[in-house]
């Protein structure tokens, strides 16, 4: 495409690269985009429910089966929050991987990648949901409860949407921080971005320039996902310009 065959300097080999091994650095975009698209999403469902239950309040009325159940099920996710907000990402990534292959269980490196985001991404975002609802001011359930409504439909109804508002902001950081954090799921042979351009690196001894092709992928993505948050935030926000029932205050 670009008629270079014998590059001359470090722009000329970024764009022989990035020519030559143009498909490589698209299944490379698309596996890392579709890890951290999976791995979000789905490590966002576990840490809201793993927050909703750490927001459970145990009272002297509940059963002491409730009460040895909640704190058991309490305590096994602290844990697990803990171990993975105090543990690097990569670490996490060869102890899953070989972990379960020792353990008999054959996972492919993706599958194995994608878990151990869902598992980073869901102890990060347990504290953020947990933060998240307890920002809703206590009002808003009194008012509901008062209006007749269960604690349950209260949380769903009233507290979620607002709660889920709240934490939008940081959600889209810890989309574009997986996005950033797959490159070290290398380590199990994930065939994402950076192992793309480990891979053209490696057959030219050109690994700085092959670096310099993902670097501007990665800024492209991020840019683009980053912008499109924003754009979402805005319209979550809703209307600023809001117009008072004025002949409904006349009529009172």
């Amino acid at each position: 495409m670009f008629n270079i065959t014998e590059p001359a300097n470090s722009f000329e080999w970024v764009v022989f690269l990035a020519d030559k091994y143009s498909n490589m650095f698209i299944q490379g975009t698309i596996l890392t985009l579709y890890i951290a698209v999976i791995g979000t999403i789905l490590g966002f469902i576990f840490g809201y429910v793993v927050g909703l239950i750490q927001d459970i309040k145990i009272t002297k009325e509940d059963n002491i089966v409730k009460i040895m159940g909640m704190k058991l099920i309490k305590g096994i996710f602290r844990i697990y929050v803990e171990i993975f907000r105090g543990t690097p990402m990569i670490v996490q990534a060869m102890i899953v991987y070989y972990g379960l292959r020792q353990s008999g269980v054959e996972l492919s490196s993706a599958a194995a990648g994608i878990l151990v985001t869902v598992l980073n991404t869901g102890a990060y975002m347990a504290e953020t949901v947990r933060a998240g609802i307890n920002s809703v001011d206590t009002g808003q359930r009194e008012g509901a409860l008062a209006m007749g409504m269960s604690p349950l439909k209260t949380m769903f109804f009233i507290v979620l949407p607002q709660a889920f508002r709240n934490i939008l902001p940081e959600m889209a950081n810890t989309f574009l921080t997986n996005l950033k954090m797959t490159s070290v799921l290398n380590v199990i042979a994930v065939q994402e971005l950076f192992m793309a351009a480990k891979t053209a690196g490696a057959n030219y001894y050109k690994y700085y320039e092959a670096y310099l092709v993902i670097a501007v992928i990665y800024f492209v993505l991020c840019f683009v996902f980053g912008r499109l948050f924003l754009l979402i935030e805005k319209k979550m926000e809703g209307k600023k310009d809001y117009v008072l029932a004025v002949e409904y205050m006349e009529a009172q």
